[in-house]
């Protein structure tokens, strides 16, 4: 299967998606088909802050379109944060949307993760992965709007320094000690810039794996579409 993904919010994320999804297809042996656009982040964070779930919706119809044209067979959105109009969009969308938030859910429970500390934007830590989890709880930093403001800094400079990547570890470590999460769950796709796979001394569940690992699956049809909750065009 033929993978689009909608890059450039922010980039580094969009690097990791292409390095993680080229790196495991070889791994398999398999080659990867793979179309990248890129969205403006700057467009989004105007949108994301207006709560203007349609016009971000148009926005990423258009890319989409773009990503048919150049063969692929479906699309991903590569920023959690991202996903605040994925309803919006489903119906616009000329081909197929990946989630990257319905397989967390799953994930979790399967680990036996009964709570979540989260860390990423505003609105995916206010809505609770935008109210997908239902066998998980999930808690979030007291202090939302900092927190988010922090994240997106980091993931718009596409780069992190230490005093950003020491507040994040504290922010997670605040969410385990004091406020009872068993894991943190990088839900900002940016974030891996600060974790970076260090040992921080507690458990650090990176978002954008799990859905690279779709990904995976579905680019070398180890499963297929049917399979996954997705929307949009079939």
């Amino acid at each position: 299967m033929h993978i689009g993904l909608i890059g450039g919010i922010g980039p580094a994320a969009t690097v990791s998606y292409y390095t993680r999804l080229t790196a495991a297809m070889r791994g398999l042996g398999h080659p990867l088909e793979l179309t990248i656009v890129n969205a403006d982040v700057d467009t989004l964070l105007a949108n994301n802050r207006a709560g203007d779930r349609n016009a971000q919706a148009r926005v990423y119809a258009g890319l989409i379109d773009r990503l048919k044209a150049a063969g692929a067979d479906c699309a991903a959105i590569t920023s959690l944060g991202g996903h605040f109009c994925f309803d919006e969009t489903v119906p616009l969308s000329a081909l197929p949307l990946v989630s990257a938030v319905a397989p967390l859910d799953a994930f979790f429970a399967s680990r036996g993760v009964e709570t979540v500390g989260l860390l990423g934007t505003a609105v995916v830590m206010r809505t609770r992965l935008f109210g997908q989890l239902a066998q998980t709880r999930a808690v979030a930093p007291d202090d939302l709007e900092g927190s988010s403001d922090a994240y997106t800094d980091m993931a718009v400079a596409g780069q992190c320094n230490d005093a950003q990547r020491a507040y994040f570890i504290e922010q997670g470590r605040i969410l385990v000690e004091q406020k009872g999460a068993q894991a943190v769950v990088l839900a900002g796709t940016d974030l891996n810039l600060a974790f970076d796979g260090r040992a921080v001394g507690y458990e650090v569940i990176d978002a954008l794996d799990i859905h690279v690992d779709v990904l995976v699956a579905l680019a070398t049809g180890r499963q297929t579409l049917s399979d996954h909750s997705v929307g949009g065009s079939e």
